[in-house]
C-alpha cells in the first residue's frame, strides 16, 4: 500500500507539534511486538517509539506498515491511560484509512479523536481532527457535514485570529457547496477567501481559491470567467515557486479549455501540466494529468494517441500501486478502444477496471465501469445484459447520490428500451434523464438525452422531432468539441431528411458523419454513414456508387468482427450488422437485374456465404488449430471445474430440483456462463497456436464449384429478406438466381407445412404452395441430381425431402422430393470445404459402432436391484449439491420417459456388428462418463438413442440427457451438454442423434441454428444425423435398422442409405407418413 509524496505532505504539515520521542528506529516490527514494558513510563516510550516508526515509514510511502505500528501504540496508549497519545494515534489511523478510501472507519477513528482533542483542550488536535473529519465527510458525499466540519473550523480561525486558517477554511467551505453543486455559493466563498489571502499577503491560498473558484465557474458554465481565474492561478504559483501547484491548475486549466471546446489549447496546458509533474517527480500528479490529455485526445477522436498516453498513466500507476488510478486508466482504455470499435479489448478494460474498483469500494467507479461494459454488450446484440448492467449502475448511482450519474444512467435504459422497441418506455427515461441534466447544468448529458429522444421519436416515425432534438443536441456537441457525439446526431438527421424523402440534406448530413468518423477512427459509425449513404443512393438510382458504399461498410464490419476473440460475442455482433449484409446481397440483385451478364448474381451468392454460419467456420478451423495445445494447464483446468458446475446446476434447473431457488440458480448459471466465457477469451490469448491462426474466408461460386460440388450435385441456396428472398443454383459449370417472396410469406407457409407433418398428415396440402415458391423456378435443372440445401431462417426446420416434386404438383398422387434426390443440408456451402480440410488425410478409426440406449432417467426405475427411497445418495461437491427430497417421478413422467424401444434399437443394430468392434452402452452405463471418455474416438460410428435437450436461449447448454443414476441410486450428473462435446476428441465418420429434436436450436441471425451439429463436427464428426422433431419410437428403431443394415452390410454411404431407408418407409403402409420417416437429415460429407 504506497500513497503519494503529496499526500505524506498533507499529514506532516498537519501533524506538527505533535509530541514524539526521537529516538533510533528499531529494526524490525516483530521485535516491537514482542518488548513487554514492565512501567508505564517504559510502555510509553515504546508506544511513543512506535508512533514516530510510523511517521517514518508514512515518509517513506510505506502506509500499511505505518497503520501497523500506530495500531499498536493506540493499544498501548489506552493501556495506560494516555489521552494525548491516544488521540494523536486515533487522528493518524483516521488519516490512513481516508487515504485508502476506507472513509467510514476513517470517520469512526476521527470523531473519537475529537472528542478526546476537547476533552484535554488541545486546540490543535480539535483543528487536525475536524479537517480529516472534513475529508472523510467529502469523500463519503456527506456534504452538510463536511460543512458543518467546517464551520466549526472557521469559527475556531476567528476565535483566534488565525487570517491564514480563515482564509483556508472559507476555501474548503467553498468546495463543500460545490460539491453540492450550490456554484454560486462556493464562488462567495472562494472569494472572500482570495480576499483575506491577498491582505495577508498568502500567495499560496490564493491560488489554491483562485483554482477552486475557476472549478465553480466552470460548473456554471461560465468558462471565460473560468479560464481567467485558472490563468491567474497557474500565474501566481509560478511567483512563490510551488510547481505542484503550478501542474494541477495548468491541468484544470486544460480541462476547461477542453469543456469550452478549446481542444487544442486543453491539451497544450495539459502537456505543460505533464511537464512540471516530471520535473518535480510528482508520479502521482503525471498520471493523473496524463490521464487528462488522454481524455482530451479522446475528445479529438485521436483515439490511437489516447491510448497511448492512457497507458502511460496506467503503467504509473502501476509502478506507485495506485489502485484508483489503475482503475480510472482502465475504464480510460475501455472506452477509447470501445470507440475505435475494438469491443473485445474494450471489455476486458472494463472488467478488469470493474474488478479493481470494487475491490477498493470505489462505488461511483463501479456504476462507470458497469454502465460502460452495459454499452459494449449493446453494440454486440447482448440487450437483457445490457439492460441488467445498467440497471446495476442506475441503483449504485442513486445510492451515492450522485445525480448527473443517474440521469445517464437513466438515458442509458431509455436506449435499451428502445432497442426492445418498447418506445413510450424509452422516452419517459429519457425526459427524466433530461430534466436531471437540466436541473444541474450538465451540457453533455443534456446533449446526449436530446439525441437519444430522437432515436425514440426516429422509431415512432415522427421525424420532424427527430429533427428538433437532434439539431438542438448538435448545437451543444459542437460547443463542447464532442465529435464523437456529433457523428451520432449528424446521422440520425441524416436518417430523418431521407425518411422525409429529402435526399439532398440526407446525403449531406451522412457526409458529414462519415468525414468526422474517418478523422476520429470511429469505424462502427463509418459503416453505418456508408450503409446510409448507399441507401439514398440507392433510391436515388446511383446503383453502382451504392455498391462502392455498402462494400466498404462490409469490408469494415469483417475486421470489426474478427477482433472479437470471443466467439460468442463475435456470434452475437454479427447478428446485429446482417441488415448491412441484406441491404448488400438486394443491391447486387438488383445491379444483376440491370446487368445479368456481369456476374452480380455470383457476387450476390459470395455475399450470402460472407453473412452466414461464419462462427461455424471460425470453430472448425480452431479444431483443426488444435488451440488448447500448449495453453497454461490451469487455465484449463479451470475450464473443466466451471463446465462441471455449470452442467450440473443446469440439470437441477432442468429437473426442478428442490433445494434451489430458480431465481438464484438461474443468476448462478449466468454468472458462471460470463466466467466461461471471459476464460475462452483467456486461453485464446494464452494459446501460441491461436496466435497464428488464420481464419477461413467463404467460399467465392468459383471456388464452391470447385471445391464443394461435383457433376452429380447441386447446390441450392436461400436468402429470406424483408420485402424480397433469393434463391442461387450452382452446378460445376453454371449459377442461376431467382427472385422469391417476402421472409413473413415463405415463413408462414413454412410453419404450416411443419404443422401439418407433426400432426400426422400423410400428404401435407401446404407442400405444394411451399415446393412452387422454394423449388418451381428451378424445377426444370435439378434432374435426378443430389441436392445440397442451404436454407435461411425458417427453412433450415423443415424438411426438404417431403416436399412435393415440382414437376408432380397437379398430380394426385404424392410425390416427394425424396423419390428423386438424395438430400443434404449444410449451414452454408463454405462449411463443407472446411470440414473437408479438417479431415483430409484422416485414417477411419479401427472399430466400428458404439451404441447409448436406454438411459436410466427415474429413481423408482425398475431397473435398480436395490434402492431405499428414504436414504438415496447423491454424488455432490460443496458448490453443486442436488437435493433429493421430491421425486422426479412427475416431471419424468412427462418430460424424460423411458425410450425402452431403444434398447431393440441397439441391439438390433449392434446385431450387424462383430463384437470386437462394437460397445453397447446400456442402462446405467449410457452414461454421461462413458461418453466423455476418450475411448469413444476409437469408434467409427457413434450412436446416441436418447432423449435431445433443447435450449433455446442458452444454445451451449442444450445437449443430450443420458443417465442419472448410477446402480447403487447415487445421483449422477447426466446431461451431455454441447460444452461438453465442444471438449471432446470423436474423429467420427458418422454421429447419429436418434433422439427428440436435435437438428434445431436457437435461430442465431448470420449463424443460421446453433445445434448439437456444430459440437460434434467441431469434435471430430465427418457427418450428423439428426432429428427435426420428436420422433415416435418404434418407427425410429425400424428406421435406425433398416439404415444400418444398408451401411454395414451393403456398404451404402450415409445419405445413400438414409434416402433408401425413407423411400422404403414411404412405401411401407405403417409408416408412409412424412411424421415418420422425414425428420431425420444428414447434415455434413455426402461423399
Amino acid at each position: 500500500m504506497k500513497i503519494s509524496g503529496g499526500t505524506v505532505l498533507t499529514l506532516l504539515s498537519l501533524l506538527s507539534g505533535v509530541a514524539v520521542v526521537c529516538i533510533t528506529p528499531t529494526a524490525k516490527l516483530a521485535g516491537a511486538t514482542e518488548v513487554l514494558a514492565q512501567t508505564s513510563t517504559k510502555q510509553k516510550a515504546q508506544a511513543d517509539q512506535l508512533l514516530k516508526q510510523g511517521i517514518e515509514n508514512l515518509k517513506s510511502r510505506q502506509l500499511k506498515t505505518a497503520v501497523q505500528y500506530w495500531q499498536q501504540a493506540l493499544k498501548i496508549y489506552q493501556e495506560i491511560g494516555d489521552r494525548q497519545g491516544e488521540g494523536e494515534c486515533l487522528s493518524l489511523l483516521g488519516f490512513a484509512y481516508n487515504a485508502v478510501g476506507q472513509n467510514e472507519k476513517a470517520v469512526e477513528f476521527l470523531q473519537q479523536s475529537l472528542v478526546i482533542s476537547r476533552e484535554i483542550g488541545n486546540r490543535r488536535m480539535e483543528v487536525n481532527s475536524l479537517k480529516l473529519l472534513g475529508d472523510g465527510y467529502d469523500n463519503l458525499k456527506q456534504y452538510q457535514q463536511s460543512i458543518k466540519a467546517h464551520q466549526q473550523l472557521l469559527a475556531i480561525a476567528r476565535e483566534t485570529s488565525d487570517r491564514s486558517g480563515e482564509a483556508n477554511f472559507l476555501n474548503r467551505l467553498g468546495v463543500a457547496y460545490k460539491n453540492l453543486k450550490e456554484y454560486e455559493k462556493a464562488v462567495e466563498f472562494y472569494q472572500q477567501s482570495i480576499v483575506i489571502a491577498a491582505e495577508i499577503g498568502d500567495g499560496e491560498s490564493i491560488a489554491g481559491s483562485l483554482g477552486n473558484l475557476g472549478n465553480a465557474y466552470k460548473f456554471l458554465g461560465e468558462y471565460e470567467k473560468a479560464i481567467k481565474a485558472y490563468q491567474q492561478s497557474v500565474a501566481v504559483f509560478r511567483k512563490i515557486g510551488d510547481r505542484q501547484g503550478e501542474a494541477k491548475s495548468l491541468n484544470h486549466l486544460g480541462d476547461t479549455y477542453l469543456s469550452f471546446g478549446e481542444s487544442e489549447k486543453a491539451i497544450a496546458a495539459i502537456e505543460q501540466s505533464v511537464t512540471v509533474f516530471r520535473k518535480i517527480g510528482d508520479p502521482q500528479g503525471t498520471a493523473k494529468s496524463l490521464s487528462d490529455l488522454g481524455d482530451a485526445y479522446m475528445s479529438l477522436g485521436r483515439y490511437e494517441k489516447a491510448i497511448e498516453v492512457h497507458q502511460q498513466s496506467l503503467a504509473i500507476g502501476k509502478k506507485i500501486e495506485d489502485s484508483q488510478r489503475i482503475g480510472k486508466s482502465l475504464n480510460s482504455l475501455g472506452i477509447a478502444y470501445y470507440r475505435l470499435g475494438e469491443y473485445q479489448k474494450s471489455i476486458d478494460f472494463h472488467q478488469q477496471s470493474l474488478a479493481i474498483k470494487k475491490e477498493i469500494g470505489d462505488r461511483d467507479g463501479e456504476a462507470q465501469s458497469l454502465n460502460n461494459l452495459a454499452l459494449v454488450y449493446h453494440i454486440l446484440g447482448e440487450d437483457q445484459k445490457a439492460i441488467d448492467f445498467h440497471q446495476q449502475s442506475l441503483a449504485i448511482k442513486k445510492e451515492i447520490g450522485d445525480r448527473d450519474g443517474e440521469a445517464q444512467s437513466l438515458g442509458n435504459l431509455g436506449l435499451m428500451y428502445n432497442s426492445l422497441e418498447q418506445y413510450q418506455k424509452a422516452i419517459d427515461f429519457h425526459q427524466k434523464s433530461l430534466a436531471i441534466h437540466q436541473e444541474i447544468g450538465a451540457r453533455q448529458g443534456q446533449a446526449r438525452t436530446l439525441h437519444n429522444l430522437g432515436l425514440a421519436y426516429y422509431s415512432l416515425g415522427d421525424y420532424r422531432k427527430v429533427i428538433d432534438f437532434n439539431q438542438q443536441s448538435l448545437v451543444i456537441k459542437r460547443e463542447l468539441g464532442d465529435r464523437w457525439g456529433e457523428v451520432a446526431s449528424l446521422g440520425n438527421l441524416g436518417s430523418a431528411y431521407n425518411s422525409l424523402g429529402e435526399y439532398e440534406k440526407a446525403t449531406d448530413s451522412y457526409q458529414q458523419s462519415l468525414s468526422i468518423a474517418q478523422d476520429i477512427g470511429a469505424r462502427g459509425w463509418q459503416a453505418r454513414a456508408l450503409s446510409n449513404l448507399a441507401s439514398v443512393k440507392r433510391t436515388q438510382g446511383k446503383l453502382n456508387e451504392a455498391l462502392t458504399d455498402i462494400e466498404s461498410a462490409i469490408n469494415i464490419l469483417e475486421q470489426l468482427r474478427t477482433n472479437i476473440i470471443s466467439q460468442d460475442l463475435r456470434t452475437s455482433y454479427f447478428a446485429t450488422v446482417q441488415d448491412y449484409y441484406q441491404q448488400y446481397i438486394d443491391l447486387l440483385m438488383q445491379l444483376h437485374k440491370q446487368n445479368p451478364n456481369q456476374g452480380y448474381d455470383a457476387k450476390a451468392l459470395h455475399a450470402s456465404e460472407r453473412s452466414r454460419a461464419r462462427s461455424l467456420l471460425d470453430i472448425l478451423a480452431e479444431s483443426g488449430a488444435d488451440i488448447k495445445t500448449g495453453v497454461d494447464p490451469q487455465l484449463l483446468a479451470q475450464e473443466k471445474k466451471l463446465l462441471q458446475q455449470l452442467n450440473t446446476l443446469d440439470q437441477a434447473r432442468q429437473l426442478n430440483t428442490s433445494g434451489y431457488n430458480p431465481n438464484e440458480l438461474k443468476q448462478k448459471i449466468e454468472s458462471l456462463r460470463n466466467q466461461l466465457q471471459q476464460l475462452e477469451v483467456k486461453i485464446k490469448q494464452n494459446s501460441p497456436r491461436y496466435a497464428n491462426l488464420k481464419y477461413p474466408d467463404p467460399l467465392t461460386v468459383t471456388k464452391i464449384q470447385q471445391q464443394v460440388i461435383d457433376k452429380d450435385t447441386i447446390l441450392l441456396q436461400y436468402s429470406l429478406g424483408a420485402t424480397r428472398s433469393y434463391l442461387w443454383l450452382v452446378t460445376t459449370t453454371e449459377i442461376s438466381s431467382y427472385e422469391l417472396p417476402k421472409r413473413t410469406e415463405i415463413e408462414e407457409l413454412a410453419k404450416q407445412f411443419r404443422e401439418e407433418i407433426i400432426s400426422l398428415s400423410p400428404v401435407p396440402e401446404t407442400g405444394n404452395k411451399l415446393t412452387k415458391i422454394l423449388l418451381s423456378p428451378v424445377a426444370n435443372k435439378l434432374e435426378n441430381k443430389r441436392l445440397l440445401i442451404v436454407g435461411d431462417g425458417i427453412l433450415q426446420t423443415i424438411p426438404f425431402a417431403a416436399l412435393p416434386l415440382p414437376q408432380n404438383l397437379n398430380k394426385t398422387n404424392y410425390q416427394p422430393l425424396i423419390v428423386n434426390h438424395e438430400i443434404v443440408t449444410l449451414p452454408s456451402a463454405s462449411s463443407i470445404a472446411i470440414l473437408r480440410e479438417q479431415v483430409k488425410g484422416r485414417t477411419p478409426a479401427p472399430k466400428k459402432v458404439a451404441v447409448f440406449a436406454d438411459p436410466v432417467f427415474a429413481d423408482n426405475d425398475p431397473r435398480f436391484q436395490t434402492i431405499s427411497q428414504t436414504n438415496t445418495e447423491t454424488e455432490t461437491n460443496d458448490l453443486t449439491r442436488i437435493a433429493l427430497t421430491r421425486s422426479l417421478d412427475d416431471f419424468l413422467s412427462s418430460s424424460f420417459n423411458r425410450l425402452s424401444g431403444t434398447r431393440q434399437e441397439a441391439e438390433a443394430i449392434l446385431a450387424l456388428v462383430p463384437d470386437n468392434l462394437e460397445q453397447l452402452s446400456l442402462d446405467f452405463d449410457a452414461n454421461r462418463q462413458t461418453a466423455i471418455n476418450p475411448n469413444l474416438g476409437e469408434y467409427q460410428i457413434v450412436h446416441f438413442a436418447t432423449h435431445g435437450l433443447l435450449n433455446e436461449t442458452q444454445p451451449e447448454l442444450s445437449g443430450l440427457v443420458l443417465s442419472l443414476y448410477n446402480e447403487t441410486g447415487k445421483e449422477t450428473p447426466g446431461f451431455l451438454q454441447l460444452n461438453d462435446i465442444f471438449n471432446l476428441e470423436m474423429p467420427a465418420e458418422l454421429v447419429v442423434l436418434s433422439a427428440c429434436e436435435t437438428g434445431v436450436g436457437e435461430e442465431i441471425r448470420g449463424e443460421g441454428l446453433v445445434s448439437l451439429t456444430r459440437g460434434f463436427m467441431y469434435a471430430g464428426a465427418k457427418r450428423v444425423v439428426v432429428s427435426l422433431w420428436s420422433v415416435e419410437d418404434n418407427s425410429t428403431a425400424e428406421l435406425m435398422e433398416n439404415y444400418y443394415q444398408k451401411m454395414l452390410e451393403t456398404d451404402k454411404n450415409p445419405v445413400e442409405a438414409m434416402r433408401e431407408t425413407q423411400l422404403e418407409m414411404l412405401s411401407s403402409e405403417n409408416w408412409k407418413a412424412p411424421y415418420y420417416w422425414a425428420p431425420f437429415v444428414v447434415q455434413g460429407e455426402w461423399r
